[in-house]
């Protein structure tokens, strides 16, 4: 039933691009050692929605003990369904593996190009902290939304793979990349996802509640600092202690390498069909051969850390 408009994406373009960190052709040790080698958002956001929606469509758990459902989580302290209703991709059917490789792709870009430094130097610690804040935000906003959009008030996870989507399009807002051969900055990314979906006929009202949220953001990491001196957003001390400043690396793993400052914003990446394994060259374009992170839009992160040096 609400289902049928959780699914995403039945005939729309899977975007490919490769990064520093991980990719399936250079994961020698197989598929567990590239999924070992994903950041660690991305890798337990992911791995636990693989977990639960595989769970789910083969019985062993019921997607009703999934989903968001207040009255349970209030009487019953059924407090699982905070995160499981982020964590659930739908029944099995092609959209719902689409909609799986969006998340894991549009997560593993943002957490390794840079995330908004909001007191972690734009790291792990600073990534978790925007994917709670969001998802608090998400639930408490969906019964205003509903006034005007029909989105779903059980399942999140479609609305919040387009709210990283979002942000990240806004940290990066001139790295080029193509749907179908089309050209399109990373600013524009977001709304040419939804305008496919409604020239297919696919469902957008969640896409949009994710952008929403993602403005709203937005909105308070970068803006109001900049125009009116305010600094509302800060990562949680605990986050920091736990997980670090920067890309947060196990003690028995090297530390990844950080992102390149002065590399310029005009990184290009490839979000076809066409299954070439892109890469980034010296000069910040994207070329056949390698792996690279999109490129950073130099004028944004360079006040991003002035303002929040002060408190990594």
């Amino acid at each position: 039933f609400f289902f049928k408009r959780f699914i995403i994406f039945s005939n729309m373009p899977v975007p490919r691009t490769n990064n520093r960190v991980n990719d399936m052709n250079n994961a020698g040790g197989g598929p567990m050692e590239w999924f070992r080698s994903l950041p660690l958002v991305t890798q337990y956001w992911f791995g636990a929605t693989l977990m639960l929606t595989v769970a789910g469509n083969m019985g062993i758990i019921s997607p009703m003990h999934l989903v968001f459902i207040w009255d349970n989580i209030k009487s019953k302290f059924e407090i699982w369904r905070l995160l499981t209703c982020f964590c659930y991709a739908g029944p099995f059917a092609f959209p719902t593996l689409i909609l799986l490789y969006l998340l894991y792709n549009f997560s593993n870009m943002y957490e390794t190009s840079t995330p908004f430094n909001t007191g972690a130097g734009g790291g792990t610690a600073d990534y978790v902290f925007m994917w709670m804040l969001g998802a608090v935000v998400m639930v408490s906003t969906q019964p205003l939304v509903a006034m005007v959009l029909p989105v779903s008030n059980f399942l999140y996870t479609s609305n919040m793979v387009y709210y990283v989507l979002y942000v990240w399009s806004k940290r990066h807002p001139n790295t080029s990349v193509s749907i179908w051969g089309f050209p399109v900055k990373g600013i524009m990314l977001p709304f040419a996802y939804v305008l496919l979906a409604i020239f297919t006929g696919a469902p957008y009202f969640e896409m949009i509640h994710g952008i929403f949220i993602g403005h709203i953001y937005y909105f308070l990491v970068d803006i109001v600092p900049t125009v009116y001196g305010k600094d509302f957003l800060h990562t949680p001390r605990f986050l920091i202690d736990q997980l670090g400043v920067g890309i947060y690396a196990p003690a028995n793993d090297p530390q990844p390498t950080a992102p390149v400052e002065g590399s310029g914003g005009g990184g290009r990446a490839n979000w076809g069909s066409g299954g070439q394994r892109l890469g980034g060259s010296s000069s910040g374009e994207t070329s056949a051969g390698g792996s690279s992170a999109p490129a950073t839009n130099n004028s944004q992160q360079r006040p991003q850390q002035e303002r929040r040096g002060s408190r990594i």
